[in-house]
């Protein structure tokens, strides 16, 4: 019997593990670190034999095979060991794949995903498909496969996923954008991460779909380096010649993979980034089948994702906006040029070797202050304190939103967009989120009547 060993006993891995063994595998988990209860009872319910605190040897290196976690860097000492017994390793979506005959649709990018990725399975749901939502958002796709399948799966990839991923083969594929972002893991190479987010073209098909931005500084040129057997639909933000999709006139034209037509006015997502979004979103709908009517449907009545630019409420006068996902500079220069109020700027967590001159000219026009959070502040004080704003320090969301209070005035939005990852304070960006929704809904309990109101 082959042996299969998972590392790290979250979500994917739980469900790598479930899957395993109802495919016939010997199947051992194991985690670095602790385990959720519900995630050792599910192994448990399951007779799946774990492990916590540690990484055992002699029960990790007989493997036949590794699934990892996404979130394990390469790096690991536990990794390197398995290399060197050149042990495969794969993501659970590459394990997950090979036991399903569902459709995929695939969607990646430094930014945008998981907003696109909801409103495709939004759209696709609507539209009565028979249809899961997996990868970084979602369940499992293992355990979907395991105990639930589908007909069709819209899929959230991180390159981190994309690393491990080999025979995976994405129907439909969108990439949004590549943008500097999780540097730390690769060598601090641009161009390393520029082909890890190139693998979601592995493996397509000529009667498949490839969608991407036109105006990316990356993918144009990177597809002429690739034997692209996929029909690929470039969406843009202005019309011309080889654009697919394009605004134009107050509507968003499509050209393909089906004609479509829509007023921009109805669609429910505000901002260009967000038109972006809801191009490719529309696209990869109209690719996998989905009438037109539907997808007009799904694009305006959708309604947002929870740390994605969230309105919170308002206190004192003060606009309060969750913008936890934004853990990248690209992500957080999108967020400020959406703003039409003097902006408090939340900044700070876990740097993933951030360039902060991207926003730099953004924070002199629309910001009034900047609250630092995070476990060491050093690099956004020598970045950005010469600027001269008010600046505050601190290493708690409560003294966060504390200072925000303090520096704010009537008018103003605080704007939670840190550019970093959260796990110096956190334990991910929605705890980040979640925490300062909180602290800002107590503070509005605590407000005059007449001067909060809830968004």
């Amino acid at each position: 019997m082959a042996r299969i060993v998972i590392l790290g006993a979250a979500e994917s891995g739980v469900g790598a593990a479930i899957l395993a063994q109802k495919e016939g595998f010997d199947v051992f988990v194991s985690d670095k670190g602790s385990i959720q209860n519900k995630y050792k009872a599910l192994l448990d319910s399951h007779g799946l034999p774990w492990e916590e605190h540690q990484h055992t040897e002699g029960l990790i290196l007989n493997a036949n095979e590794v699934i990892k976690s996404p979130g394990i860097p390469e790096d690991a000492p536990m990794v390197l060991k398995i290399k060197e017994r050149r042990i495969p390793i794969v993501s659970e979506i590459e394990f997950a794949s090979r036991y399903t005959d569902a459709r995929m649709i695939g969607i990646t990018g430094s930014n945008g995903k998981t907003t696109t990725t909801s409103l495709i399975y939004h759209i696709l749901r609507s539209a009565g498909f028979d249809v899961g939502l997996a990868g970084n958002i979602g369940r499992s796709l293992a355990l979907q496969v395991a105990e639930k399948p589908h007909d069709w799966y819209v899929i959230e990839l991180s390159s981190f996923q994309l690393d491990g991923m080999y025979t995976f083969r994405a129907n439909v594929a969108v990439l949004l954008n590549i943008t500097p972002d999780h540097l730390d893991r690769y060598d601090n190479c641009m161009q390393h991460y520029v082909d890890a987010k190139m693998r979601i073209l592995r493996n397509q098909q000529p009667d498949d779909c490839f969608i991407y931005w036109a105006q990316d500084d990356h993918v144009g040129r990177e597809l002429a380096k690739y034997d692209v057997e996929s029909r690929v639909c470039a969406f843009s933000d202005t019309e011309g010649p080889g654009f697919d999709a394009f605004p134009t006139d107050g509507t968003l034209h499509i050209t393909a993979p089906v004609l479509f037509e829509m007023p921009l006015a109805e669609l429910s997502l505000p901002g260009r980034h967000n038109l972006r979004n809801s191009m490719a979103a529309a696209m990869a709908a109209l690719a996998a089948g989905v009438a037109p009517a539907d997808v007009r449907r799904g694009l305006s009545d959708f309604p947002g994702v929870e740390h994605r630019l969230e309105k919170v409420c308002d206190v004192d006068g003060v606009h309060y906006v969750n913008d936890s996902k934004a853990t990248n500079v690209d992500a957080c220069r999108w967020a400020l040029e959406s703003m039409t109020t003097p902006v408090v700027l939340i900044l700070g967590g876990t740097d993933k070797g951030n360039d902060y001159n991207d926003i730099k000219a953004l924070v002199a026009e629309k910001c009034r202050a900047l609250v630092y959070l995070g476990a060491d502040n050093g690099k956004l004080h020598r970045f950005f304190d010469e600027m001269g704003l008010p600046v505050a320090d601190t290493h708690s969301m409560a003294d966060c939103v504390e200072a925000c209070a303090r520096l704010a005035c009537p008018g103003d939005t605080v704007l939670l967009s840190p550019c970093c990852a959260s796990f110096d304070l956190f334990k991910n960006m929605a705890d980040r989120g979640r925490q300062f929704k909180a602290l800002v809904r107590a503070r509005l309990e605590t407000s005059a009547p007449n001067t909060a109101t809830q968004s």
